[in-house]
């Protein structure tokens, strides 16, 4: 199968692209249960939402199945099926913008990339048994995130000596490990996996040395949208981070993130744009 490519999924233009959540989880910290009516995930609520995200500007859409939030549960490989897959297959079916799915699974990997889905975001940077495996055989790009743990426990494991080299260092070894897999260069994308194993002097200092991981070579993800560090600098609850996660957005594209992960597809896009034209002019 062709090797996938992680500038075909990026505008055209050299901007950087806005990648909207669409989380089919009962639980995600932020947007949980949104999507859902009388237990289970409705088609309606979201080709709704992508519809608006479309509109506004998205670039990828992005399907996630299993909460990741600190604390969060375990979720079965047969629900995370049930949950993504038919979303994936929706999206492809009534629009023309990429489709990236969130999770570590392989069998969610296969079943999703048969369904039409462009991009494998896998926040464990493929390190379940047989992930790497499955992501070279279906040929698409992939976004390899550094965390510690799994989402039950992974914040009593936010110690380092030197956070920057370490989480760069990780990801290094995960792109050799993509590599020896049969996993193309240009197939690659890293996320320094900000809030993950994470506290809020990590995240800063990660985000001042947002520049190192981009001089590593691959196009960099940032989500930090209304993420508990934005509510720890600016003392705000969730539904109010927006400015926080809009400044935070511009500062990482200013220092070369190609992807913004983000729940305000809208106004992210709006700030975006008013940083292109300033910097055009």
């Amino acid at each position: 199968m062709e090797s996938g490519n992680v500038s075909r999924l990026l505008p055209p233009s050299g901007r950087a692209a806005v990648m909207g959540i669409l989380n089919i989880t009962p639980d995600s910290f932020s947007d949980g249960g949104r999507f859902f009516a009388a237990g289970k995930p409705s088609s309606d609520l979201i080709l709704r939402e992508a519809e608006a995200m479309a509109v506004a500007g998205a670039d990828i859409f992005d399907i996630g199945g299993e909460s990741t939030r600190p604390g969060a549960a375990p979720v079965s490989e047969a629900e995370e099926l049930e949950r993504v897959v038919p979303v994936v297959a929706l999206l492809k079916t009534h629009f023309d913008i990429p489709v990236s799915v969130d999770t570590s699974s392989p069998a969610v990997m296969r079943e999703a990339a048969a369904a039409g889905a462009d991009m494998i975001n896998d926040v464990r940077a493929l390190t379940r048994p047989g992930a790497l495996q499955t992501a070279a055989a279906t040929g698409l790009s992939v976004c390899l995130m550094h965390t510690r743990g799994e989402p039950g426990a992974m914040q009593g494991l936010a110690s380092y000596q030197d956070v920057v080299a370490e989480v760069r260092d990780y990801l290094r070894q995960r792109v050799t490990a993509c590599r020896e897999a049969g996993i193309a260069t240009q197939a690659i994308a890293i996320d320094p996996g900000f809030g993950f194993a994470k506290n809020l002097e990590h995240n800063l200092a990660l985000f001042r040395a947002l520049d190192t991981f981009v001089a590593e070579g691959f196009p960099v993800l940032v989500g930090v949208s209304r993420k508990r560090m934005v509510g720890e600098l600016l003392g705000r609850e969730l539904g109010d981070r927006l400015a926080g996660s809009l400044a935070l957005a511009l500062l990482a594209v200013q220092q070369g993130a190609r992807i913004i992960r983000v729940h305000d597809v809208a106004a992210t896009v709006d700030v975006l744009k008013v940083l292109t034209a300033i910097e055009e002019s």
